[in-house]
Formats: C-alpha cells, sequence, structure tokens
C-alpha cells in the first residue's frame, strides 16, 4: 500500500490538514512547518495522486499541444518546454500535430474533447479569424505563434517584425547589400513569413535600400529541401546574393548545403541568417546566425496562461503576451563558431 497523507502527518507530528496545505503549495505555511513536513514527505518517499487532486477539481490533469509539424526541430523543442512548464502545474501533456492544414487546425481548436482534456495550447499556421470566433467549445485556448487573429483568446507571439529587421541589420552592418529572403508564401498577409518578409523589406527601406523583389524566393514548404530548392533557384536565374536571410533555420540549412555544392563560401561569399535557434544550426558545417526566440518563456506564459483561465485568475481581457528573443551571431555571418 503507498504512503498516505495520515502517514505524513504522523511522522512529522501534524495534522493532515497542515500536510495536505504543504502538498498542494498554498502559501499560509510557515518556512519551518514546510521544512518539517517536507522532511517527512522525503522519508517516507510520499507521492500525491494528482489524477485524483485534478478529478475532486472537476479536472483531468491534462492540456494539449497541437503544433503543425513534430518533425520540425523548433516545435519539437517548444514541445519539450511545454511538457516541463506544464508539469510544475501537475499537468501532463497530451501531443498532437496539424501538418499545417487549416481544416486539420480548426479540428483540433474545438478543443478535442471536454472530457478528455482541460485546455488547449494550439500553434496555428492557416487558422483564420472567423475560425476562432465561431468557436463554441468551452476549453479555455491559448494560441502561440506570429499569425495575427482578432479573437477573444490570450496568444504568445515575440514580435516577427521587430526580430527580422533586427537579423537584416545585423547583415547590413557587415556590408551585404543584396540580401536575399527565402522562404515568402502566398496567401494571407497575417503568417509569419509574411511578417518576416515585411522585417527585411522595412529594415532594407530604413537603410536606403530598395527591396530587390528578384531576391524573394516563395517556397512550398518550410524544410531544408525547400530551402536547398529556392537557392538553387535563385542562383540559376542569375540572381547572386552577398547574404540571405531564410523564413527559418531549415530553409537556412538547405540554402548553405546548395551554396556549398555551388562552390560558394560560407559566409566570404554569402553569409547566411536563419530564424528559430534549433540545435541544427548550432551544429552545422558552418554554424548558424539566427534569431533566438525564448522557447522557455514562450511555454510558461502560454501554460500559465491556460492554467491561470482554468483556475479563475485572470482579468476577463485576453492577453497578448510578448516573449523576447535575441540575435545569436555565428559562423554563417563572420561571427564565432559557437
Amino acid at each position: 500500500m503507498g504512503v498516505s497523507l495520515k502517514d505524513v502527518a504522523q511522522r512529522a507530528g501534524v495534522s493532515v490538514k497542515t500536510v495536505s496545505n504543504v502538498v498542494n503549495h498554498y502559501p499560509h505555511v510557515t518556512p519551518q512547518m514546510r521544512a518539517k513536513v517536507q522532511k517527512a514527505i522525503d522519508e517516507l518517499g510520499y507521492r500525491p495522486n494528482l489524477t485524483a487532486r485534478h478529478l475532486r477539481k472537476g479536472r483531468t490533469g491534462i492540456i494539449a499541444l497541437a503544433v503543425p509539424e513534430l518533425g520540425n526541430p523548433y516545435f519539437a523543442e517548444l514541445a519539450g518546454a511545454v511538457i516541463d512548464a506544464a508539469a510544475r502545474h501537475d499537468y501532463t501533456v497530451l501531443v498532437d500535430h496539424t501538418a499545417g492544414r487549416r481544416e486539420r487546425e480548426i479540428h483540433v481548436s474545438g478543443g478535442f474533447s471536454s472530457h478528455v482534456i482541460d485546455g488547449l495550447i494550439l500553434s496555428p499556421i492557416h487558422l483564420e479569424t472567423e475560425d476562432l470566433t465561431g468557436r463554441d467549445e468551452t476549453v479555455p485556448l491559448v494560441l502561440l505563434g506570429e499569425r495575427e487573429y482578432e479573437a477573444p483568446y490570450d496568444h504568445i507571439a515575440i514580435d516577427n517584425i521587430a526580430a527580422a529587421r533586427e537579423a537584416v541589420r545585423h547583415l547590413l552592418s557587415l556590408g551585404h547589400r543584396r540580401i536575399a529572403f527565402l522562404g515568402s508564401r502566398t496567401g494571407h498577409e497575417r503568417q509569419p513569413a509574411h511578417m518576416r518578409m515585411r522585417g527585411w523589406h522595412e529594415e532594407l527601406q530604413a537603410a536606403g535600400i530598395v527591396p530587390d523583389e528578384s531576391l524573394v524566393v516563395v517556397t512550398d514548404g518550410y524544410g531544408r529541401a525547400d530551402g536547398a530548392v529556392a537557392m538553387a533557384a535563385l542562383l540559376d536565374r542569375g540572381e547572386r546574393p552577398d547574404a540571405v536571410f531564410a523564413y527559418n533555420d531549415l530553409i537556412a540549412i538547405g540554402a548553405m548545403r546548395t551554396l556549398t555544392e555551388r562552390g560558394l563560401r560560407i559566409p566570404e561569399d554569402v553569409a547566411v541568417a536563419g530564424f528559430d535557434d534549433i540545435e541544427d544550426g548550432r551544429f552545422a558545417a558552418v554554424p548558424l546566425t539566427t534569431i533566438s526566440p525564448d522557447k522557455l518563456a514562450i511555454a510558461r506564459l502560454a501554460v500559465d496562461r491556460l492554467v491561470a483561465r482554468l483556475t479563475g485568475q485572470p482579468p476577463a481581457e485576453p492577453r497578448r503576451e510578448r516573449p523576447g528573443y535575441r540575435l545569436v551571431v555565428r559562423g554563417s555571418t563572420g561571427g564565432p563558431a559557437d
């Protein structure tokens, strides 16, 4: 039989209620009493029954995270951070992926089923505002990612335009003027790709450079192969840039592969910068300069907002949170190998 609250109370010489207060992290417990109870917990190896605790509150103890693609290292790293953040609130995370398809995003945004999960964190690509405003599911929802929505839900997203401008500003500071943008998308202007391209466009204009649309390449996807094909297309039509800013690190890594195969040196002939700071970029043959979103902060804020909604703590108005980011300079633009 497992160790009970009563067993802990007897070992510590306190009431069961006091042990419960400590286990549930209630603030009105003196440090001395908390230490005394924790000592008994450690000695007996007590583990709280989280399932029973959630059920008493009418919850399942499970929240869901839905991302476009688990094969993308950025989303895999983000999922790990969300799982860690949720564990601090005694929640388990159910992870799903939408393949970036609107119909799948609409289905998932319905909250799976209210008897399966307590809340949902969703990172959409093609979901539209009208898809969210028509949502009748009562499961709390927190949105991730840089896609803009006019919908009544908490939204966690870095400033894509400002981050893209910082990456382009770095390339300009190195003397580059023919800066390509790989990873443009057709369609809705509020998608992240459009916002990062807007940052590229605005920073070039701020430097007195007319953006050269011939250096913009639309990609079908966001993977390494897409970057390799995009870079090849640019070179094949005689539009050799002196620098590349890619929508994400995977596109940048694919572009670097093509540049190397074509006998071009990185960064001497073409400098390359990406976005996401995935582990692959740090260990590329030429380590990749990139915009590094604060993934831990994104995960923490998303989980905290969801838990706050579940416990009735937040203000009535949804919040838009702006986690930080930083430019990490590595070998692909002449920085240290990292």
